[in-house]
């Protein structure tokens, strides 16, 4: 029976797996981006006119960016603790006979809800960045 349970919690340990890639490629993004912050907010001072405009500008796109990846973060720890007690559960249900199936069921849909709207926050955080980066249209050549 035991057998039959680790089977049954496979699919979440994969899942969780893929929570943690994604977690490292978002925590990655973050260090990248905060870098990025320290290094304008210290060249704050030091402009004036337009170039003080689009540091600004720039600043607070990687206000909202931060605000996003670090949401998104939060959300995949939470589906991450979501498999986490999905699996605790299913072992719980085998050793002492207790239906817990629903239960189960519903923290691993809380848990793909998590990671799906944690999905759509790094969605948005990467329009954000791509928005950012356009290239004038003056440096493109017809």
């Amino acid at each position: 029976m035991i057998a039959h349970t680790i089977q049954l919690a496979l699919a979440p340990v994969f899942v969780l797996v893929a929570i943690g890639n994604i977690l490292n490629l978002m925590s990655t993004r973050l260090g990248r981006v905060v870098d990025r912050a320290r290094f304008l907010q210290g060249r704050h001072g030091e402009t004036e006119g337009m170039e003080h405009d689009q540091l600004v500008a720039e600043i607070r796109a990687i206000d909202k960016r931060i605000g996003l990846t670090t949401t998104a973060i939060r959300l995949l720890v939470l589906s991450g603790l979501s498999i986490g007690v999905t699996v605790a559960i299913l072992f719980l249900e085998e050793m002492d006979s207790v239906p817990l199936e629903r239960v189960a069921a519903a923290f691993f849909l809380l848990a793909i809800g998590l990671l799906m709207a944690a999905l759509v926050l790094f969605l948005r955080e990467t329009q954000v960045a791509a928005q950012m980066l356009r290239i004038p249209k003056e440096f493109l050549e017809s």
